[in-house]
Order: C-alpha cells, then sequence, then structure tokens
C-alpha cells in the first residue's frame, strides 16, 4: 500500500520504496500547479516502485497520466529512476541541472567496456587489492540494471531561477557536492502551517534529519579535471544555511524544520572527520588504506564489495579536501601514490 502525507499548501509525498537497499524509500513531492501536479524526483524503476508511485499518485486525487513535469535533484537511480516511464505515460517534461544531465548522457553512452577499464586503473592507483580489482578485468553485460539507460531530461534547471511552475514559486537552488549538478529547490510561500522562516526546500539528498550523504568524487571516465566534491558540499551547505526555510522536505526518512542547525551538525562532522583522517595519515597511506581505517557503519570486513568502491571515493574526496587545505600532501615517487599530513 503507498503511503502518501499531506504536508498542506498544494504538497503531498508519496513514498516509493527502493528494492534491497536499507535507506528504503524515496519521498516523491507531488506538487500541485495551474497545469498539472509536478513531480520532485520519482524513484527507482522497478515494477513495485512504479505500483506504488500509481497508488500514491491515485490517492493524491491524480494518475501518472495526469503528471504535467518532474524535477529532479539529481540523477541517482533512487531519484530519476523511474522519470522515463512517467514521461511516456503522461508526455511531462523532465528537467534536471546540466552537471547531472551531462552524466546522464555519458552513462547512456559510454560503453561498459570503457566503464571497467576507467575504475580498475582508478582503484589500481588507489591502492586496491588485486582481489578486489580482478572482477573488474572482465567487463559483465548491463542489460537489465536499473540506472544504467536513465532519460535524457529535456529541460535545464538553471540555478537562481524560479521553474516554470505556473501558480507556484520554485527557485532552483545549485547544491554540489552529493553530485556536481544536485539542486535543493526552494518554495518562496508562507508554510501553510505558518511556521516561521523562509518558505519551505526540497533538500533532495543534500541535507537529511540524520544521515550524512555520501560524499565521494564525480566519477567521469572522460574527465580529468581534479574537483573538490567535500569543498563543494560544504560550501553548498552554508548556502542553504543561511536560506533558513521554515521546513526542510527532504528526499528520505522524514520532514524537519530547523536547517540552520542541520547544517552546523553536518559541518562540525566534516570537520570532525577531516581532523580525524589527518591523525591517520601520521604515516603515509594509499586511498585504500585510508578507506580501511576509516569509521564506517561497520567494521571494513563486512562492507560489500561495491560499497568499498564508494568508501574508497568518500576517502579520496576527503583526501583532496585535505591537500587543498593544505593539511596533507602526496608522497613524492610512491606508487600507489600515498599521503602523508603535513
Amino acid at each position: 500500500m503507498a503511503q502518501v502525507t499531506d504536508h498542506g499548501g498544494g504538497v503531498r509525498s508519496v513514498r516509493v520504496p527502493i528494492p534491497d537497499n536499507p535507506l528504503g524509500h524515496t519521498l516523491v513531492y507531488v506538487v500541485d500547479t495551474d497545469r498539472g501536479p509536478v513531480l520532485i524526483d520519482t524513484g527507482w524503476d522497478d515494477p513495485g516502485s512504479w505500483s506504488v508511485l500509481a497508488e500514491g499518485l491515485a490517492a493524491c486525487g491524480t494518475s501518472v497520466a495526469e503528471i504535467h513535469g518532474v524535477v529532479i535533484t539529481h540523477h541517482h537511480p533512487d531519484h530519476h529512476g523511474l522519470s522515463g516511464r512517467v514521461r511516456e505515460a503522461s508526455g511531462a517534461w523532465i528537467a534536471m541541472h546540466a552537471a547531472d544531465t551531462a552524466i546522464v548522457r555519458r552513462t547512456r553512452d559510454t560503453r561498459p567496456g570503457r566503464w571497467y577499464a576507467y575504475m580498475t586503473a582508478k582503484l589500481t592507483a588507489a591502492g586496491a587489492p588485486e582481489e578486489h580489482i580482478a572482477p573488474l578485468r572482465t567487463p559483465r553485460p548491463r542489460t537489465g540494471l536499473p540506472g544504467l539507460s536513465p532519460a535524457l531530461p529535456d529541460r535545464e534547471i538553471v540555478p537562481g531561477e524560479l521553474l516554470d511552475l505556473p501558480g507556484r514559486r520554485l527557485r532552483a537552488i545549485w547544491t554540489p557536492g552529493h553530485t556536481p549538478g544536485h539542486v535543493c529547490l526552494h518554495l518562496e510561500e508562507q508554510h501553510p502551517g505558518r511556521l516561521t522562516g523562509n518558505g519551505r526546500l526540497f533538500s533532495g539528498d543534500h541535507l537529511l534529519p540524520e544521515i550524512t550523504p555520501h560524499i565521494g568524487l564525480y566519477e567521469d571516465p572522460d574527465d580529468a579535471t581534479v574537483t573538490d566534491p567535500l569543498g563543494d558540499y560544504l560550501d553548498s551547505l552554508e548556502r542553504v544555511g543561511r536560506l533558513a526555510p521554515a521546513e526542510v522536505l527532504p528526499a528520505h526518512q522524514y520532514v524537519f524544520p530547523d536547517a540552520a542547525a542541520r547544517v552546523r551538525e553536518l559541518l562540525a562532522h566534516h570537520e570532525s572527520r577531516l581532523t580525524d583522517l589527518r591523525a591517520l595519515l601520521i604515516e603515509p597511506l594509499t586511498p585504500w588504506q585510508l578507506a580501511e581505517r576509516m569509521e564506517w557503519n561497520r567494521p571494513w570486513a563486512q562492507i560489500p564489495y561495491a560499497s568499498r568502491n564508494i568508501a574508497v571515493s568518500e576517502a579520496e574526496a576527503h583526501l583532496r579536501r585535505l591537500v587543498k587545505l593544505g593539511r596533507a600532501e602526496a608522497v613524492a615517487g610512491s606508487d600507489p601514490v600515498t599521503y602523508v599530513a603535513v
């Protein structure tokens, strides 16, 4: 059964399940406009998820066929997965920030062998052991895997501008970090419960009540740019904190007030994490060795294969931040490269 929550002011949410994932669900928001309902995110591309979304829309007094548009906070499959099916059923437009649209386009165009070769080289450079890299040396077919042929958006979300939602004031706030094109969406309307604050904020994965979003490298086989995702995220957090919305409507967990307090918690968390990682770098470590020593929600030996790749990417993002801050540096001549505190 679909679980629908009415947040007032023509905004509802549907809990769309994510199969076999501890997150449990994505909160897909249904926003009434003068031209019909608009979705903020769509959920995972799975038959069960699709059924729940359809049931939820029916409970909201509408249907998939009546959707006017889809606004995507970021390209990950638990947010963008069902967008193509929604467009096929309704003719709705799909809007996304240009940086994430570029990722969707490359995902659709990149051959499997190119991606596996990239991951093999990346993990080798990070110091991963051969037993971890070996499965990547033989590319596997992508057929049937979710999120690997995502729908190409047909509208661009321009940061700072109001979206074309007749009868509503929804402004895009660019919040890179979790992905390079992540956006939050600021509903510049008085809170229906008259809570004090600056409207409401659809925060995607940028700001969650209890979870710290994953911040890893911006993975791209064809881009050698040295980015700073963690720096992007911290800067984005501060912008959202200054916005001071009355209420935050995240893509996971539950709605919460006081964005500024949550921003302060996350800023303090990352500063503490950077300090702890710098302490580990009293000896030279590869990104893989650093990931092995970092604190996770379970011991390293219990972290699944794919999640280890994500963990290493997060370790690398923190290393890049430490290097940029002048608190760590690469050891000259090391291969694979190691880092040490300075």
